[in-house]
């Protein structure tokens, strides 16, 4: 009787269970019409370009890894600053971005390194000029490699911890 109980309130849980999760279990109807809508989402992704004036689709490419760029004073590391950026580009540039981004994240590196070396980090660095300003210069280098289907570079994160 002792080793019964447990199989029978085992037997009972698992069949309240199962019953349950079939009970819950999405229809199939809702499935057709989630399928039939996203089209139309895709649609709602595009942006319009003060540029041209007509719509273009984007895609954000995020970079892998965060930038960590060293800000030297005195021949000695006075803080380090930790940065994560995304492109803003045209989909048609998605495989080509990562295959070439440990290129273009060389080159980045290049451009936050020259900025921090000019006290671009220093201060009030995340003014809106100063960061523009490293925008644009990021800007300059993604599209050497990527033509003019990068649009905007993306400052997601930034980051100063002093020693």
């Amino acid at each position: 009787m002792k080793i019964l109980m447990p199989i029978a309130f085992l037997s009972v849980g698992l069949g309240a269970g199962i019953g349950v999760g079939i009970y819950m279990a999405p229809s199939e109807a809702p499935a057709l019409e989630e399928a039939e809508t996203k089209p139309e989402m895709a649609k709602d992704k595009s942006h319009k370009s003060g540029k041209e004036g007509k719509a273009d689709e984007f895609d954000y490419l995020k970079m892998t890894k965060q930038f960590v760029v060293p800000i030297v004073e005195d021949d000695k590391i006075a803080a380090m600053v930790t940065m994560s950026l995304s492109l803003e580009a045209n989909p048609a540039v998605t495989d080509t971005f990562y295959a070439i981004e440990p290129k273009l994240r060389d080159r980045f590196l290049q451009v936050l390194f020259d900025h921090a070396n000019t006290g671009g980090f220093d201060g009030l660095f995340t003014q809106s000029d100063n960061l523009g300003a490293l925008r644009k210069a990021l800007l300059e280098v993604a599209r050497k490699d990527l033509g003019d289907d990068v649009s905007q570079v993306l400052i997601m994160s930034v980051n100063r911890q002093d020693t």
